[in-house]
């Protein structure tokens, strides 16, 4: 596995409550499960996975990363399985075993000053010219992002090799695929030519309801039109979910027979099955 190379993958969508950051923690630490050395950077001010991920406050951040304050190896914090176990006393009493996670870039807040604070030519490659230090540590690196399309999703997109789009099936879920579509199709155009779709994940879905199976083959349609797939796999909604985050444990240790677990684990699958195929 280690000789597989190095993948940047983001998870993009500018709509919120579309579980973008859940899918961004449940890829990284589905990979890292799977074996491969993994790294989840937080771009989101609201540093949603950084909280759910257990990532220690008074560390360096990616906001200090961006401004050069610090390089990118000292904004990682690095998970051993010593510290997988420091959780498990903490959880002891239920019995969960726990698995090392993936390392992890927390966020900060003071991300939001970003666009205004990262000027002058090159602002676009931060990203990526901070990373490229740890591209022979890590086979994968995934990249959860602001719902917004600024200054920090563009440092996203200009840094990855892929972008996964998680989404529900509703109408705006679709109207804001078209619009990042576009996005990409720009930043392919001036920052990075090598970027690629790499598909779009139904999540919180609801097979029982008749509007998300309708929906579903429209997000199919979309997917067709703007060049990329729709993933087989869906993410059913389920309450395991937010009791795992309230935890601060991954949804394959929670609840690993859980209905999430069971379908990111054959996301991650088809991930890597579909990888191989578009590598």
């Amino acid at each position: 596995m280690a000789s597989k190379p190095i993948r940047v993958v983001c998870c993009i969508n500018q709509k919120g409550g579309v579980s973008k950051s859940t899918t961004s923690e449940a890829l990284a630490d589905g990979l890292t499960l799977k074996g491969y050395r993994t790294l989840l950077i937080d771009l989101d001010p609201q540093g949603s996975a950084s909280l759910t991920a257990g990532a220690d406050p008074t560390h360096l951040t990616t906001y200090e990363m961006l401004t050069k304050q610090c390089d990118a190896q000292e904004a990682t914090q690095q998970r051993t399985q010593e510290q997988a176990q420091e959780v498990a006393q903490e959880v002891k009493r239920r019995c969960i075993q726990i698995a090392t996670r993936a390392d992890i870039m927390a966020a900060s807040p003071n991300l939001v000053k970003i666009d205004i604070e990262l000027i002058g030519v090159g602002k676009e490659y931060r990203l990526r010219e901070q990373l490229k230090p740890l591209l022979v540590k890590y086979n994968y690196i995934v990249i959860d992002t602001p719902p917004a399309l600024g200054l920090l999703t563009i440092n996203a997109l200009t840094a990855s090799n892929y972008v996964i789009i998680p989404s529900q099936a509703d109408v705006y879920s679709m109207q804001g695929i078209n619009q990042l579509a576009e996005t990409v199709e720009a930043v392919k155009e001036y920052t990075n030519p090598d970027l690629k779709l790499a598909g779009i994940l139904l999540t919180r879905h609801n097979a029982r309801s008749i509007l998300t199976r309708d929906m579903s083959e429209a997000a199919s349609a979309t997917a067709s039109k703007i060049g990329t797939f729709l993933y087989k796999t869906v993410i059913r909604e389920s309450v395991i979910v937010k009791e795992a985050q309230a935890q601060r444990l991954s949804i394959y240790e929670y609840a690993p027979k859980s209905n999430p677990a069971i379908d990111y684990g054959a996301f991650v699958e088809e991930f890597l099955e579909r990888g191989e195929v578009h590598a």
